[in-house]
């Protein structure tokens, strides 16, 4: 198992400091060193990438708004000196959040969650029977029905699948479960995808589904508008 990476660091003492780190890492691969943002996003358009290591005081575009655009990120651990944004960054899913100066024993706690996720055998294999999903939740076979799915909520590896009478959580990574949908399911955020023919109410930054607002991501907005025919 190989973990391609790159990190991404306008302070040259701490890009030194990750650089030594990963080369210490038997699984770690460093493919690119980035100042900021911007550069890569390029990295991310030319290679596959599996990790990200990301300052969040970046120049030009700030590390989770670089996040916000991106609309399947790789992993993800946050490398900075300010405490004070460790919760917003796990709404993007992040793995982890390190404080500067990084030991390395933790810097390996955070790497090693990296690891974990990549060997993690993604459960369940979804099928298409007939009008619904069939898959494995807590070692039983299920079948939803489209037509009772209202919206699907990511969890890190797993999600969670609110239906007219039951929410349903397994463990498959929204972005393959997205694969599986029909064009009647809209992905209107990293962490949400919602059934079309239910939405209640749509406007620039929010979709309410039964009772429940939902926000559009970024990265979303222009899709979702098109499909809703927003203008």
């Amino acid at each position: 198992m190989i973990i391609k990476c790159i990190v991404v660091e306008d302070e040259p003492l701490a890009m030194d400091i990750m650089v030594d780190f990963i080369s210490q890492v038997p699984f770690l691969k460093l493919e690119k060193t980035c100042t900021d943002a911007l550069a890569a996003m390029k990295i991310l358009n030319e290679k596959k990438i599996d990790l990200i290591f990301l300052d969040i005081h970046l120049p030009k575009l700030k590390g989770l708004e670089f996040l916000s655009t991106l609309k399947n990120p790789p992993m993800v651990i946050i490398t900075t000196a300010y405490q004070e944004f460790a919760l917003k960054s796990y709404d993007y899913n992040v793995l982890d959040y390190l404080l500067k100066p990084i030991e390395f024993c933790r810097f390996m706690v955070a790497v090693q969650k990296s690891a974990n996720q990549t060997n993690k055998e993604i459960l369940p294999t979804v099928e298409i029977i007939n009008d619904g999903l069939f898959f494995t939740v807590n070692k039983k076979k299920a079948r939803i029905a489209f037509q009772s799915i209202i919206y699907i909520e990511s969890q890190r590896e797993n999600v969670k699948i609110v239906t007219e009478s039951n929410v349903i959580q397994t463990r498959i990574a929204i972005s393959e479960l997205e694969k599986q949908l029909p064009d009647s399911f809209l992905r209107i955020h990293r962490s949400y995808i919602v059934a079309k023919p239910k939405i209640d109410l749509v406007d620039a930054q929010e979709i309410e589904i039964r009772g429940k607002r939902l926000p559009i991501g970024r990265s979303y907005k222009n899709d979702v508008h098109s499909a809703l025919g927003i203008k």
